[in-house]
């Protein structure tokens, strides 16, 4: 049990520095309110699952230096260096009538896409996972699988959480003068992570 409380915690900690996941259902949520950042949401948790899943099962591919970890972190990189310049090229064009406009089915499944990539090409999620499940190698199947569900449950949980506090009109309305430069300053967040991460690579 002391060694699960652990690993939940240093997770949950993790959860709570912003990253491009964080920008993401923060930016999705704003231009289309919570329900279609909810897509974004669950595609976050699905791959973080996928991580969580590779680092129980031992897969190579999570092993700083393998051919294909720097495969994706040069996919990483790039999705990165795509979501910053779409923050940047859209700020200030937001329409907080949007959070109360009609959802679509199309716009959670873009949403769903677009968040499962986030997730998927970042990979400080994979070296973070591996890292956490050394901390169990010799723990039960069951145990195992505690964990792993747990971890799934409170991505999910809190990208949700960020979703609706962030989407909420009445904070969109106090902070509409902020959004603009909220946008940039995510945009510049994620293409010099972007950048850092090609430089980690080139010289590293």
């Amino acid at each position: 049990m002391q060694q699960f409380l652990i690993i939940a915690l240093a997770h949950f900690l993790a959860l709570l520095s912003p990253g491009p996941d964080f920008f993401l259902v923060a930016r999705t949520s704003v231009n289309a309110g919570w329900r279609i950042a909810s897509g974004a949401c669950l595609g976050i948790a699905l791959a973080n699952g996928v991580f969580i899943a590779m680092a129980f099962t031992g897969l190579s591919v999570l092993q700083e230096g393998s051919l294909l970890f720097t495969i994706l972190q040069l996919a990483g990189a790039g999705y990165l260096l795509y979501i910053g310049t779409l923050f940047l090229r859209h700020a200030g064009q937001t329409s907080l009538g949007a959070v109360a406009g009609k959802q679509t089915v199309q716009g959670w499944w873009r949403g769903l896409g677009m968040g499962f990539l986030s997730g998927i090409l970042n990979p400080k999620n994979a070296l973070f996972y591996a890292s956490l499940v050394s901390m169990v190698a010799s723990a039960s199947v069951a145990w195992k699988a505690t964990c792993a569900l747990w971890m799934f449950g409170i991505v999910l949980l809190w990208d949700l959480l960020v979703a609706i506090a962030i989407g909420n009109p009445l904070v969109l309305r106090r902070f509409a003068r902020c959004l603009p430069w909220l946008e940039r300053a995510s945009g510049v967040m994620l293409v010099l992570l972007a950048v850092a991460l090609l430089f980690h690579l080139a010289w590293g």
